[in-house]
């Protein structure tokens, strides 16, 4: 875990309620495997799943957002059971479909993105984060950056900072 968190924003933590994931390179190492049938497979962090379940001890609501429309996507949420809405160019209105639907402001609710479809969400909500390995502009944004690259434990890093800092 990044033990160079600022007291500032880990003050922001206790007043999250939710956060919201992207898939592709935070879930995944942002890489698709293709067979010779044109099925695709993604490569996950079995540890991210174990992750969540602090999330669920904290009482913390998570889903994720995806851009792509993707059978692998949807697979992976039913195992952790997640939910997850696919197929939305403009992640936005979607967030806050999402945040009206659970009764929160923009302002509680965390996201965690690596690419440029992530900056308007990141934008807007009260705790943006980034995983290690996230595109430039995503970086900029962050309030939190993660250690760990996307599929190799970033989303459980998230998990259990929250953790750490939730009931201060």
């Amino acid at each position: 875990m990044n033990d160079t968190i600022d007291k500032q924003t880990i003050s922001l933590i206790p007043s999250l309620k939710m956060i919201i994931f992207d898939f592709d390179g935070v879930f995944t190492d942002n890489f698709v495997y293709v067979d010779e049938d044109g099925k695709e497979s993604v490569r996950c962090s079995r540890s991210d799943g174990l992750g969540l379940g602090y999330l669920d001890n904290l009482n913390i609501k998570y889903s994720i957002i995806s851009t792509e429309k993707n059978p692998v996507v949807s697979m992976r949420a039913k195992k952790l059971n997640i939910s997850v809405t696919q197929g939305h160019d403009d992640k936005l209105p979607i967030l806050k479909q999402i945040a009206k639907i659970n009764n929160l402001e923009l302002r509680q609710i965390a996201y965690v993105g690596n690419d440029i479809n992530d900056l308007s969400c990141l934008r807007e909500v009260g705790f943006p984060i980034a995983v290690a390995d996230a595109y430039p502009e995503v970086l900029k944004l962050a309030k939190y950056t993660t250690l760990k690259v996307g599929g190799n434990g970033a989303v459980r890093e998230v998990c259990e900072l929250f953790n750490r800092f939730y009931r201060m």
